[in-house]
């Protein structure tokens, strides 16, 4: 019996998760399993990952075959580099503890990795708002000069209007003045 690490598919359309499984290869994809060892959702930024990676490595080294996704995933994981390390210390290429020590340091590695993607798209959407805020206040002064712009030209036009009345009323008031006069 061929049996193959693979995802079998959940959720929605344009918005599926997946369970990492492990089953049969003549199984449907959305079948019978013999044992799933974690899930993917790739709609999070990160991707986020849970993965029981003893089972995974215990599938693997008995002759699991895993698909190209699941193989990516069980490399982001570690997995193979854990089958690959342990292959080395059955050789006697390495030791126990070189093994674990190279282990660490990918893992190190790795995580430090994740966290500066995580601080970069958290960096990154602080400065999206800063930059909308920015924006909107650009508008709103803009707003508040042509508002402003507006006023001055009504208050111009205004005060011409009351300056034009003006010589007209004080002609209107001496008309009468001189006409007394006489």
């Amino acid at each position: 019996m061929a049996v193959k690490i693979r995802l079998q598919r959940h959720g929605k359309k344009n918005f599926a998760f997946f369970d990492i499984v492990v089953a049969d290869t003549r199984a449907p994809r959305n079948g019978r399993f013999i044992e799933q060892i974690g899930s993917y959702n790739p709609n999070t930024n990160p991707a986020t990952i849970i993965l029981n990676a003893e089972r995974a490595l215990a599938w693997v080294n008995v002759g699991a075959e895993p698909t190209l996704v699941c193989r990516r995933i069980l490399s982001y994981e570690g997995v193979l580099l854990r089958k690959h390390l342990n292959g080395g210390i059955a050789k006697g290429a390495l030791t126990q503890e070189q093994a674990d020590a190279k282990w660490n340091a990918w893992k190190a590695e790795r995580d430090a990795k994740i966290a500066a993607k995580k601080s970069s798209l958290n960096n990154a959407a602080i400065e999206a708002k800063k930059a909308a805020k920015a924006e909107e206040t650009k508008v709103k002064e803009a707003r508040a000069e042509a508002i402003a712009k507006k006023a001055a030209e009504l208050a111009a036009k205004q005060a011409e209007a009351v300056a034009e009345e003006a010589p007209a009323a004080e002609e209107a008031v001496e008309a009468p003045a001189e006409v007394a006069a006489e």
